[in-house]
């Protein structure tokens, strides 16, 4: 199979690596058409200002023609792959893969609407502007031939929320950059038990859960270190200033290539905790991260993570969203299992989620969507 990778997709995010990776180590021909007016954006949320937004959308509009161009010049191929945050990249392409007779398949894996809306609260449902992002994703959703995301549980949300047709969206999971994530020896540490969490500062992640959670246990052999910034970082240094807790350290941020050491140096890694309906259909990246890295796991239940778990998984414990007492409890009864667990944990769920078995993921989920004679001339 030969596929165009085109458009303005984000190389910073793991996502679209990892799945890239995973198709040309399966041996399928992957042609770059692309242009990064993202690679200084870590979080899109801290483009504040309509002058900084004017400037990305024309960075964003003066790229097109040359790829446009770019793709009506690409040699022959089977499908073009539009990738995060697409949006408008499948909606300039529609008529110009129409003139090639090519399908589109559009990995969606974050809906703009969604989540300044509905997750992040930054705008009201009945706000211009989010009417438009609702209006311009629909459309974009109806442009391409095939759309996916992440999770099974996150593709039917977005059906209900888009009003599509039931069980018309694909899946394919986000998975672990085994170069980054499967490279650090574990150690236990003797003194005290380490617990890390990591990630943006937004409401998806319940961090407010995580420093009750310390306040309820209060116990000098737990240390807790978060790591991030973002959208709640204000608001939650505020919490912690009013009852400061000595034994939780706050790092701003680390550079992804990095983040291997920090998981290898903690004994227990939290995933995510928010109660919103995005936190219960979303697995996000630090959560494959850490399976990959073999360190134990507590995260929130919900449908989505079960989808990748099955059964139960030694090594990972699941609350209820937003329970900071479970999530004391969970931490307090891994303090007393923690030596009794294998290291790394998780094998079994880690050749699940390696880039080879995510590319089979969309490979299957291609050929389910279109005859092979469709896509394969």
């Amino acid at each position: 199979m030969k596929i165009v990778l085109w458009g303005t997709y984000d190389t910073g995010k793991p996502r679209i690596r990892i799945l890239r990776d995973g198709l040309r180590a399966a041996g399928v021909e992957v042609a770059e058409i692309h242009t990064d007016i993202w690679e200084d954006v870590g979080d899109k949320s801290d483009l504040r200002g309509a002058r900084n937004w004017f400037h990305r959308g024309l960075r964003l509009l003066l790229a097109y023609p040359r790829l446009v161009w770019r793709y009506l010049r690409a040699p022959a191929h089977d499908l073009i792959l539009v990738s995060y945050p697409g949006q408008l990249d499948v909606l300039v392409l529609w008529l110009f893969a129409r003139m090639r007779r090519k399908h589109i398949a559009f990995d969606w894996f974050i809906s703009a609407f969604d989540t300044v809306v509905a997750d992040r609260r930054l705008l009201g449902r009945k706000n211009l502007l989010a009417r438009i992002l609702w209006a311009g994703e629909w459309l974009s959703c109806r442009a391409a031939d095939l759309v996916f995301m992440d999770t099974a549980t996150h593709a039917r949300r977005m059906e209900a929320l888009f009003g599509l047709a039931s069980n018309t969206l694909g899946y394919v999971w986000v998975g672990a950059e085994r170069s980054f994530f499967e490279s650090a020896t574990r150690q236990r540490k003797k003194e005290f038990l380490q617990v890390l969490f990591y990630g943006q500062f937004i409401p998806l992640h319940g961090i407010d859960t995580i420093i009750e959670a310390a306040r309820i246990l209060q116990d000098p052999q737990i240390r807790w270190t978060l790591i991030g910034r973002g959208q709640e970082a204000s608001r939650i240094r505020a919490l912690i200033a009013q009852t400061p807790l000595p034994t939780l350290h706050w790092v701003d941020w680390i550079a992804y290539d990095k983040l291997h050491e920090w998981i290898a140096s903690a004994d227990i890694c939290l995933g995510i905790f928010g109660t919103s309906e995005k936190a219960a259909s979303v697995i996000p990246n630090k959560v494959f991260q850490i399976i990959a890295s073999g360190c134990p796991l507590i995260t929130r239940d919900s449908s989505a993570i079960r989808e990748l778990l099955g059964g139960a998984s030694p090594g990972i414990r699941l609350i209820p969203a937003g329970d900071a007492r479970a999530l004391a409890e969970a931490i307090r009864d891994c303090t007393d299992q923690i030596n009794d667990l294998p290291r790394p944990c998780h094998e079994a769920l880690r050749e699940h989620i390696r880039s080879n078995a995510i590319a089979t993921q969309f490979l299957t989920m291609v050929e389910n969507f279109f005859p092979k004679t469709s896509v394969s001339k």
